[in-house]
């Protein structure tokens, strides 16, 4: 029977902590190094390959499409899965760390939005240790266990922007995607939630500020904390008085019938 409960599903990199840069790009970079392959993505380039979805995915396409990086076709996949591996470890590392903290305003709506007896979950195609590691830093153990799962790495064939993973949660919730309210930070996410039918916030990170999110129902700078608001870029304004994104918010995003909303 499909819950009649709402539901908030989070993507991972980019929302609950603004990891792409500070914290893949880094972890890439330092498995190129250990592998002695001579590669050194820049911050400007990494804002294009990140519009891949899947660390994997990334790396395959910037080796095929890099031979002078000197990695045969017939060792592509060893190579990628093997540099993936530890790639996952340095980044695992630098979460545990501390180096990546939750972004604005992550814990209080989601603890805010349990309270209120919505289903909260994360849907990412970044490998689910990594995912796992991002989540109980920006959140904390007890907050975790109170959600509804996560969905992560490649439990679906197609990564984002094919709406896969988001379909498999809603799925596997069981969830009328009438009562889904998705947060995502960039283009190939926001695109996804998309094409899965479901109403998407989009909390801008430092990679995608020149993003174009042409459905989201409203597009800021992070949810806010109190005493310093989210800033507002397009769409509608949900924010409340204190220019806070609330479980009030989440309920004007679902009462709004009419899609898309004006940019």
């Amino acid at each position: 029977m499909t819950s009649s409960s709402p539901a908030l599903i989070l993507d991972c990199d980019g929302v609950l902590a603004d990891t792409e840069r500070d914290g893949h790009l880094v972890a890439f970079n330092q498995a190129f190094a250990e592998a002695g392959l001579d590669i050194e993505w820049s911050v400007a380039e990494y804002a294009d390959l990140v519009k891949i979805g899947g660390g994997k995915e990334r790396m395959r396409h910037y080796l095929q499409t890099h031979p002078e990086a000197g990695v045969a076709e017939a060792d592509l996949d060893a190579t990628v899965a093997d540099l993936h591996r530890r790639k996952s470890q340095l980044y695992v590392e630098l979460v545990e760390a501390g180096k990546l903290p939750g972004r604005a305003g992550v814990r209080r709506l989601i603890e805010s939005a349990l309270d209120a007896g919505w289903r909260v979950a994360v849907a990412s195609t970044s490998a689910e240790r990594s995912v796992e590691a991002v989540l109980r830093t920006a959140v904390g153990e007890a907050t975790r266990s109170r959600m509804a799962g996560v969905w992560a790495g490649d439990i679906v064939a197609a990564k984002k922007p094919a709406p896969d993973i988001y379909l498999r949660a809603l799925a596997d919730l069981d969830q009328d995607p009438e009562m889904v309210v998705v947060v995502e930070d960039s283009e190939s996410g926001a695109r996804a939630a998309a094409a899965a039918g479901l109403r998407h916030i989009v909390t801008i990170s430092s990679l995608t500020g020149d993003d174009s999110f042409p459905d989201a129902a409203t597009v800021i700078s992070n949810l806010g904390e109190p005493g310093a608001p989210a800033h507002y870029r397009a769409g509608l304004d949900v924010r409340d008085e204190d220019g806070l994104v609330t479980v009030s918010s989440l309920e004007l995003i679902l009462d709004k019938a009419d899609r898309p909303w004006p940019q």
